[in-house]
C-alpha cells in the first residue's frame, strides 16, 4: 500500500466561461479579438476612461440564462454587479465588475458520466457574470499591455468541493464544456480561452473532518492539463506533509511542457478585493416568463442524449464521439424518431468511426464542439442503413459511401447503382456461383481442408465466389450455400 492512498484529494472548480456575443459586456467594441492588433478591438468604456458609463448588454444577460438551464439552476429574480478592487495593469479601472453578493445563477448540479459507467454529482454553487482583464505580455526589462480582452463577458462556474479524483476533475470540465458549447453559451474554443478551468486542490489522510489547506491552478484551459494538474498537486501536497512541512494557500501555475506547478503568488481572501456595489448598473430584474421563453431556446442537452440513446447498445466511445460533434448527434437523434433503433445504431457507428478518423471525436483535448458540420440529409442516412441491413450493400461499400454522403453527396442508391455496389441476393443466381466455384479443380484442397475440420478454408471459396460474381454476390449468403453443398 503507498502513502498516498491513505490520503484523499478534495477538488472544487472555478471555471471562467467567455459569452458568445457580438459585443463585450459593458461597451460596444468586437468581442472577438482573435488576430486583432494590440489594443484594437477597445472602446473608451474598456480603457476606465472618465465619464465613460458602463451599458449591459442584454444578450450576455441572455445567455446566462441559458447556461443556468445547463447546470440545472434556478436564475435569480434580481442579481447585481459589485467592485472587485485590485491593482493591475491590465485593469484600468482598478476594478473589476462581478457579482460577489447577487449572482445571477443560483445553486445547481452537473451529473458527470465517468469511464467504468458511474455518474458522479458536483454541486454548483452559484455562477456570476463578470468582465475579464487585459492581458499583459512581460519581456526582460518591461510589460505591455493589450486591452482587447478587457470587458470580455464571462460567466464563472464555482462548483462545491465535491470532487475526490484527478478523473473526475477531468469529467466534469469535459462535461461542463459539453454543457456551455450545446446551449450556445460559448464558442467553445479552449485555445483562444473561451473557457478556463481554475482547479483548487487540497489533500487530508482519508477520514479527516476538516479539509486541507488549499492550492489553486489557474487558467488551465485543457482537459487534460485539469487531469495532470490534479494528479500532480496531490503528490505535492501530500510528500509536504509526509515531510513535516505545510501546505500554504497560495496561486499556483501549470507548466504543460514540464508536466509541474509552481508557485506564483498568495491566495487573496474576499476581504482583499474590497468589494462594494457598482452604483453605476442597475440591478438585473427577471421574471418567471421572460426567463422560461429564453430557456426554451435551449437545445437538447448531452445528458439527455446520453437517455435517448441509451437502448441502442451501442459503445461508450460511440457516445462520446457523437457528442463531439453536436449536428451529428441531432442527425442520428432525428433517424432513431424516423427509423427507429435497428438503423440508428448502424448509422451512429459509422458516425463515430468518422469522427475518430479525423480526429474530432475524442474529448482527449481542447478541441471545439463542432456546431458548424454540415447537415446530412436525415432521408439519405435511413436508405443507406435499410440497404446495408438487407444486405444490398457490404459493409465495406456501406462505408464508403456513408463518407460520400458526409461530403455532400445525395442519393445512396443512385450512387450505388453507379459505382456498381449493389449486392446480388438472389439465391438461384449465386448458387450458381456457387456451383462453378465447386466444380472448379483448383477448389479441390479447399473442399477437402474443409471437411477435415480446417473452417477457415471456406474464405478462400466464398472469395472465388466473389471473385465470378465482380464482387456482387452476398457473401453470407454464398458461404451458407457453400456450407450446404458440402
Amino acid at each position: 500500500m503507498s502513502i498516498y492512498d491513505e490520503y484523499e484529494m478534495t477538488i472544487g472548480i472555478e471555471c471562467h466561461v467567455q459569452l458568445a456575443t457580438k459585443t463585450k459586456l459593458f461597451s460596444p467594441a468586437d468581442n472577438d479579438a482573435r488576430d486583432k492588433e494590440p489594443n484594437a478591438a477597445t472602446h473608451p468604456i474598456d480603457f476606465g476612461l472618465p465619464g465613460m458609463l458602463p451599458i449591459l448588454n442584454r444578450e450576455a444577460v441572455n445567455l446566462a440564462i441559458k447556461a443556468g438551464k445547463a447546470l440545472n439552476a434556478p436564475i435569480a429574480r434580481v442579481s447585481r454587479f459589485d467592485r472587485k478592487h485590485y491593482f493591475y495593469p491590465d485593469l484600468p479601472k482598478g476594478y473589476q465588475t462581478s457579482q460577489m453578493y447577487q449572482p445571477i445563477i443560483l445553486a445547481g448540479h452537473v451529473d458527470v458520466p465517468m469511464e467504468d459507467g458511474s455518474s458522479v454529482r458536483v454541486r454548483i454553487h452559484h455562477a456570476h457574470m463578470e468582465e475579464d482583464a487585459g492581458k499583459l505580455t512581460h519581456y526582460s526589462d518591461h510589460s505591455l499591455v493589450d486591452l482587447n480582452r478587457a470587458g470580455t463577458p464571462l460567466i464563472e462556474i464555482v462548483s462545491e468541493p465535491d470532487i475526490h479524483s484527478a478523473a473526475a476533475a477531468r469529467g466534469y470540465a469535459t462535461e461542463l464544456y459539453r454543457l456551455m458549447t450545446y446551449a450556445g453559451v460559448t464558442h467553445g474554443d479552449l485555445y483562444q480561452g473561451n473557457m478556463r478551468f481554475d482547479v483548487n486542490i487540497s489533500v487530508a489522510k482519508k477520514g479527516a473532518t476538516e479539509l486541507g489547506k488549499r492550492a489553486e491552478v489557474k487558467n488551465l484551459n485543457s482537459f487534460r492539463s485539469v487531469e495532470r494538474a490534479a494528479e500532480y498537486e496531490f503528490k505535492r501536497q501530500v510528500d509536504l506533509l509526509e515531510s513535516g512541512e505545510r501546505v500554504v494557500q497560495e496561486t499556483r501555475g501549470w507548466h504543460d511542457d514540464k508536466q509541474i506547478t509552481t508557485s506564483q503568488r498568495s491566495k487573496e481572501d474576499a476581504q482583499d478585493y474590497r468589494y462594494m456595489p457598482d452604483a453605476d448598473i442597475p440591478p438585473i430584474v427577471l421574471g418567471e416568463e421572460e426567463i422560461e421563453r429564453i430557456q426554451a431556446e435551449v437545445p437538447m442537452l448531452p445528458g439527455e442524449y446520453r437517455e435517448k440513446w441509451a437502448g441502442l447498445g451501442v459503445d461508450k466511445s460511440v457516445i462520446n464521439s457523437l457528442l463531439a460533434n453536436q449536428n451529428y448527434a441531432r442527425i442520428v437523434t432525428d433517424i432513431q424518431d424516423k427509423a427507429g433503433d435497428g438503423a440508428t445504431k448502424r448509422v451512429a457507428n459509422w458516425f463515430a468511426s468518422a469522427l475518430v478518423a479525423d480526429g474530432s471525436g475524442s474529448d482527449d483535448d481542447s478541441t471545439p464542439v463542432d456546431v458548424s458540420a454540415p447537415y446530412v440529409s436525415v432521408d439519405d442516412l435511413i436508405v443507406l442503413a435499410e440497404m446495408t441491413e438487407k444486405a444490398e450493400l457490404s459493409s465495406t461499400n456501406a462505408k464508403e459511401l456513408f463518407n460520400e454522403l458526409l461530403g455532400g453527396a445525395r442519393d445512396p442508391r443512385a450512387l450505388a447503382e453507379a459505382k456498381n455496389m449493389l449486392q446480388v441476393s438472389d439465391e438461384g443466381a449465386i448458387a450458381a456461383v456457387v456451383d462453378e466455384v465447386l466444380a472448379d479443380p483448383a477448389s479441390a484442397a479447399s473442399i477437402a481442408d474443409i471437411k477435415a475440420g480446417k473452417d477457415k478454408a471456406i474464405g478462400y471459396l466464398v472469395g472465388q465466389v466473389m471473385k465470378r460474381s465482380q464482387g456482387k454476390a452476398n457473401p453470407a449468403m454464398a458461404q451458407k450455400m457453400i456450407r450446404e453443398k458440402l
